[in-house]
């Protein structure tokens, strides 16, 4: 990859549709690929940002049976919330898509017909737990149990939540069915599997030799898979809901929702735009993916190894995973309601948005789990972004409106520390695009707050209040390099704090 890329394509992890957004979505995946796409929008890039809900797998039918509505029902509920949701909070996709529409079941049933007429896939019956009670079998999220490398009680058939390591539901411990409570049984069902082990030598060549500048989290996920050995992985389910395996014989199945999300990508780029081969086959496209840790082995492995055998698509440039965020010291919950929920912190601080955006930034789990306080979020938003950043810019803006009628003065003279200030708006510029493009968000974040503790230090030092009547030409240059400082903050932080930039904006213009 050229460092220049023609076009970007960024996706961010599709949302389940079977419950609302909370904080942990927002810090994992959201905001940082919205920082990172304004950013580029910012350079002038030519950019598309692609999302939608991911509206198939076993969690979409359970949470139908406890809500006593089809999955359709439950799907249509919380797409509609979760897109609403985002757009209240300023997120701005190219796309908001979902997998339940007939360009998704057919870009991913015309995907998995070509892996098939390829031979890639292996057709193999193997045993599978089924409810004896239910008459059906068990797809991963519909058996629990406990999790053989930490011993959570509650790990799921794929995965355990707790630990974040991907299971096979043979795996767990004291299994039982989700369904009915009754201790599953083996029985033999034909499935499609993708044979990951084919493809591992070409996986660790291309991103363990080809990307050691991925982040250590992310490499260090693929080396243990690949330590272990990869195996083949069905990419088929028994289920009643999903995109249906488009073969005869195939009656009752459908693509495991992780076969067909991540193709989500794909289908909602056709309905973006009709050059969407551009932007998913050219070398001149850069493809960064944004998601949570529990979805590296998908994003690194499985979908990467699919587009291979594809042979058309291009691969990911990076995939900057981010780790869990906490609230106050527990892990986030939705079965103990245990969370701070998009739609409801809208609801209860309006107009503050940019206040959630600035603390989950600036506590990102970027390298290693991190915590989300209510005291936090009131100290932050009391000590940094109302008394440096407000402080700063509302005090620029008030010395300009009280001395010079709300114009820019001329400046005189500039002494050598004026001239420094200065060049450092350029400085602090420079560090926040490298930061921002090494997915370093947080160390943007502190140097854009920089820029404002310069200025809130610039002002404390010349007191142009107290020498307006013996030296108006000296105010006059001081004014003139305060408001060059807070036009820039105004310009800067339009990744950041899109809705405070877009006033200081027009305040600077005014």
């Amino acid at each position: 990859m050229n460092s220049t890329p023609k076009r970007y394509l960024i996706t961010a992890a599709l949302p389940y549709a079977n419950g609302p957004l909370h904080i942990g979505h927002l810090a994992g995946v959201y905001v940082p690929a919205d920082v990172y796409v304004r950013f580029l929008k910012e350079l002038g890039r030519d950019v598309i940002w692609i999302c939608g809900s991911d509206e198939h797998g076993v969690p979409i039918t359970i949470r139908a049976q406890k809500e006593g509505c089809t999955p359709q029902q439950v799907v249509d509920k919380y797409h509609t919330l979760i897109k609403k949701s985002f757009e209240d909070f300023g997120i701005e996709f190219s796309i908001y898509s979902r997998t339940s529409n007939p360009t998704h079941y057919k870009t991913s049933q015309d995907f998995f017909l070509k892996l098939f007429e390829k031979g890639e896939f292996i057709e193999q019956e193997a045993d599978q737990y089924y409810d004896p009670e239910a008459n059906q079998f068990l797809a991963d999220r519909y058996i629990t149990g406990t999790c053989p490398h930490c011993q959570n009680p509650n790990a799921y058939g794929d995965q355990c939540e707790r630990c974040g390591t991907s299971l096979n539901a043979t795996d767990l411990i004291n299994p039982k069915s989700a369904i009915s409570g009754v201790k599953p049984i083996l029985k033999k069902t034909k499935h499609w599997y993708l044979p990951l082990d084919k493809y591992q030598s070409f996986l660790e060549d291309w991103i363990l030799k080809q990307h050691p500048e991925w982040k250590t989290n992310v490499l260090g996920q693929c080396r243990s898979w690949f330590d272990a050995g990869l195996h083949p992985r069905a990419v088929s389910r028994d289920l009643p809901w999903g995109v249906p395996v488009p073969l005869p014989n195939a009656e009752g199945k459908v693509l495991y929702v992780w076969f067909d999300a991540p193709i989500g990508y794909i289908s909602a780029t056709k309905e973006l735009t009709p050059e969407w081969e551009m932007y998913w086959k050219s070398p001149d496209t850069k493809m960064v993916h944004f998601i949570g840790k529990d979805n590296i082995v998908f994003h690194c492995i499985v979908f990467p190894s699919m587009l291979h055998a594809h042979g058309e698509f291009i691969l990911p440039d990076n995939v900057p995973a981010n780790e869990f965020l906490n609230l106050e010291g527990e892990k986030l919950s939705t079965s103990r309601n245990w969370a701070v929920w998009l739609h409801e912190y809208i609801e209860d601080f309006p107009g503050k948005q940019d206040v959630l955006r600035y603390v989950l930034l600036a506590n990102l789990p970027e390298t290693k789990d991190n915590d989300f306080t209510w005291k936090d979020f009131q100290a932050r938003n009391n000590s940094e972004l109302v008394g440096i950043l407000g402080n700063f810019f509302n005090r620029a803006m008030v010395l300009s409106e009280k001395y010079f009628d709300g114009k820019v003065p001329i400046k005189n003279n500039l002494d050598p520390e004026e001239i420094d200030y200065l060049a450092q708006i350029l400085k602090q510029r420079e560090a926040i695009i490298e930061a921002i493009e090494n997915y370093r968000f947080r160390d943007a974040l502190k140097e854009y707050m920089q820029l404002a503790r310069l200025g809130n230090k610039y002002l404390a030092e010349r007191e142009p209040w107290k020498i307006i009547k013996s030296d108006p030409q000296r105010v006059a240059t001081i004014v003139y390099v305060a408001l060059q400082l807070a036009a820039s903050l105004s310009i800067l932080g339009r990744p950041f704090l899109p809705f405070t930039a877009k006033k200081m904006l027009e305040r600077t213009q005014h």
